[in-house]
């Protein structure tokens, strides 16, 4: 689930960045949910799902898991690039029900990344993610379960936001994955959230658009 703009006192992305358990998610983007596509990803220029689903489609197919798959921003422009099957997982019922009526998944599960998700090892050719890795939200505890999910050989192609990159102990996950044989191909490349529109405190957020495969 990618956070909320700046539009509005309402859509405050330090009220996102602030959420510490999975009940305060839920409630945020329940009330959320309607409004976020053209509060948020309009209005800020959300520029992360076009920049992972075009890492993505360079180099895989589907089918794909789309993690935190919020409203279906990154599967539509999967979509865009030939890219299906996607099936998408996020916590929020509400969230879900937006990105049911854009018609770009075969699947759509409630679920939790930080937990076990219901889904069978070596499921999906991949796994994409936009918006999840940040404040408030997912960590690094999630990797391991997105590698059960994926085939041997699959590609991850997803951001994290460079306040939680070091901090929150991604770059060490990472770095410990690769040492012990887990992954592969990693690279990491500094991408900019926010394009020309976006206003506001948070305007010039940049993150990591994070790239490997699973060995």
């Amino acid at each position: 689930m990618a956070p909320w703009g700046m539009g509005n006192k309402d859509f405050d992305l330090d009220d996102a960045y602030g959420l510490k358990t999975p009940e305060e998610l839920l409630r945020y983007y329940r009330t959320l949910a309607p409004s976020y596509d053209a509060d948020f990803a309009a209005a800020m220029d959300f520029r992360v799902p076009q920049l992972i689903a075009e890492a993505y489609a360079a180099e895989a197919i589907g089918p794909v898991l789309d993690v935190g798959a919020g409203t279906g921003l990154l599967a539509a422009e999967l979509h865009k690039r030939g890219v299906t099957p996607v099936d998408g997982v996020d916590i929020s019922p509400e969230m879900i029900a937006v990105a049911r009526g854009k018609g770009v998944y075969r699947d759509l599960h409630l679920g939790d990344v930080t937990t076990r998700m219901d889904f069978p090892d070596s499921s999906y050719l991949g796994c994409v993610s936009s918006g999840t890795f940040t404040f408030g939200h997912a960590g690094p505890e999630a990797i391991e379960e997105m590698l059960r999910v994926t085939e041997s050989g699959g590609l991850f192609a997803l951001s994290v936001h460079s306040g939680v990159y070091a901090a929150a102990g991604f770059a060490a996950r990472f770095s410990a994955l690769e040492e012990e044989g887990s992954i592969m191909c990693f690279r990491a490349a500094d991408i900019a959230f926010y394009g020309p529109r976006a206003t506001g405190p948070h305007a010039g957020d940049h993150g990591f658009l994070v790239t490997f495969r699973k060995v």
